[in-house]
Parts: C-alpha cells; sequence; structure tokens
C-alpha cells in the first residue's frame, strides 16, 4: 500500500536528512497520500463510527464518539494527514480551561481521540499517530459511596408500594444496572432458580442471580399487577407503560429524600454489592463477570474496600 511505501521512504531517508529536511518530506508525503485516498475527515469518521459498531459498542456510546471526534475535529479545522499532536494537546487544553470541564471527562475526550487516531494509524489512513504522545490525564480517585446495611433497610422500610420494594431488592441483590433493569420482561424471570438474563452494554447478555427475600417481592407484586404489558416493571397508572430510567431515578431520589439519605441513585446498589462481594470473600474474577465489566480494572474501581477489615488485616498479618 502506498502508506506502507512512503513509511519505508522516510525510514531510509531518515539518516540523511536533518529534522527540518525530514519535516518537508513527511509534508509532501503526506500530501501525497491524501491525494490518492481522496477521503474526507467525515468519510474516516464514519468508517471509525462502523468498526466500534461491529465491535458491539451502543447507540449511545456511538453518539458520544461521533460527537466528541467531530466537534475536535471542527476546532482544530485542519485535515486529518495535517493534525498534529500539538494541535490535539491545544484542543484539550483549550477545552478544559473554556469549559472548566472536570479531569475525567477531559481525560474521555483524550481517550476517546486517542482510539480514532490509533484506528487511522492501524488502517493506513494515516502515518504517524499524533495522540501517541498525549498521555492520560491524572484524575483524583475519590472514595465512592456505597449503601450501609442499614440504609438499605430503611428504604425497603419506607417503601409505599410493593412494586418499589420489588425494584429496591432486585437492584440490590443482583447489582444490574438500571438500563437492564428497565428492559426486562416477566418471562425472562426464573424464579425457580433465581436467576434472570439481562442485556447489557454493547448487546452482551449475561445471567444475574437474585436472593429469596426478592423472588418473594416479585411474586408479590407481579401477582397485584392488573395490566397485561409484558414488562416486568411498569409505572403505577393507566396506561402502564414499561417504566423507563428517569422514572427509576426519580422514584429512588423521592425514597432518599423521604427518609433523609443522601444521593440515592440505582448505580450505587451496583457499587454496594460488588464492595460486599468482595468484602466477603468473593474472587475479583467472579465479580466482575457478575457485574458484566469487560476489563477487572474497572471492577475494582466500583468495590471500596471495608477499611475495618483493613486494620483487622494488618493485626493479623503485620500486627
Amino acid at each position: 500500500m502506498l502508506l506502507q511505501q512512503i513509511q519505508i521512504i522516510e525510514s531510509k531517508m531518515a539518516a540523511v536528512l536533518n529534522d527540518n529536511q525530514r519535516e518537508i518530506l513527511h509534508d509532501v508525503l503526506s500530501q501525497l497520500a491524501q491525494s490518492d485516498y481522496g477521503a474526507k475527515d467525515d468519510d474516516y469518521l464514519e468508517m471509525f463510527i462502523a468498526a466500534k459498531k461491529i465491535e458491539g459498542c451502543s447507540e449511545k456510546t456511538l453518539r458520544y464518539y461521533r460527537s466528541t471526534i467531530s466537534t475536535a475535529l471542527m476546532a482544530v479545522n485542519k485535515a486529518i494527514y495535517d493534525i498534529t499532536t500539538d494541535d490535539l494537546r491545544l484542543y484539550i487544553s483549550s477545552y478544559q480551561e473554556r469549559s472548566g470541564a472536570s479531569k475525567t471527562t477531559v481525560d474521555n475526550i483524550r481517550r476517546i481521540l486517542s482510539s480514532f487516531f490509533s484506528w487511522l494509524e492501524e488502517e493506513d489512513h494515516i502515518i504517524k499517530n499524533p495522540m501517541k504522545r498525549i498521555h492520560k490525564v491524572k484524575v483524583k480517585k475519590t472514595v465512592k459511596e456505597t449503601y450501609s446495611d442499614e440504609e438499605l433497610e430503611m428504604m425497603r422500610d419506607g417503601c409505599d408500594t410493593i412494586r418499589d420494594l420489588a425494584l429496591i431488592d432486585l437492584l440490590s441483590s443482583t447489582g444490574m444496572r438500571v438500563g437492564e433493569l428497565v428492559k426486562l420482561n416477566i418471562s425472562e424471570i426464573d424464579f425457580n432458580n433465581r436467576e434472570c438474563i439481562v442485556l447489557g452494554k454493547g448487546d452482551k447478555e449475561r445471567k444475574v442471580y437474585f436472593d429469596a427475600r426478592t423472588k418473594i417481592h416479585l411474586k408479590q407484586y407481579l401477582e397485584k399487577r392488573v395490566d397485561d404489558n409484558p414488562a416486568l416493571f411498569v409505572s403505577l397508572q393507566y396506561p402502564y407503560c414499561r417504566l423507563q430510567i428517569s422514572g427509576v431515578e426519580i422514584r429512588l431520589r423521592e425514597i432518599g429524600k423521604k427518609l433523609d439519605i443522601s444521593r440515592v441513585h440505582p448505580h450505587k446498589f451496583r457499587r454496594t454489592l460488588a464492595t460486599v462481594a468482595i468484602d466477603k470473600g468473593m474472587p475479583i474474577e467472579q465479580v466482575q463477570q457478575l457485574l458484566g465489566h469487560q476489563s477487572i480494572d474497572t471492577t475494582l474501581r466500583y468495590a471500596m474496600v471495608n477499611q475495618a477489615n483493613v486494620k483487622n488485616s494488618h493485626k493479623k498479618y503485620i500486627g
């Protein structure tokens, strides 16, 4: 391919050219490659999105990728072949200053741009990845909150409806994502084995398990239903529509406010389950499978180690 030939030319000429001459040669050869391929930036972006779609990324993730990359390319305002490390570094820095975005958000942008330009390089659409020298943004690690046993019992006791009780039980015993919960249908619940299959990120299926208390409350909730909606959780009033993510979040927030429990949201149940599981000795690989994480590092970030157990272990092993 032409790009491979260009790389060979640059490699062989490197020893006989000075820095300025090598830069001129690179520019000339890059323009040659660009005229040869004739693709526009939008074409490259769509090809990248198509590749990510094949890999199993969700529509939400694809929209985030497209928006982030498109915004960056418009701001830099150069052809992809001409974009340099300095261009991208300046864009990321100015974005952070202009928007006041958190370091986590800025690093997400860096990560997405790095993925895009790495793909361009791997597919021989560009000669050199300009993101290689832009390193991960250092983000301050904060201890994520989990629910205490008392808070979980308070929420259960504070439920006004059997639906809310069943919902809280299912979230806390399975650790499923709220997006997975609202997709569930009644027919997908295996009460005999106390398990169900959820559709996670990237349309990946996995099996999750619930406890006996959840089974009892789910059955009580379903027995009181007067609708024929196949959804596992529906709204409390006619026409009994499938409960959406926003509906779950609003209801949990209301319960938390009534009981004076801070930051009540669905994801906190997931983090709590991971923490409790690891604290009780479940192997991290099994927790990873339970939560449906692709990387074990993600699981480790979810789970907070019980400080009391750290202290006891220190006494046991160190003195």
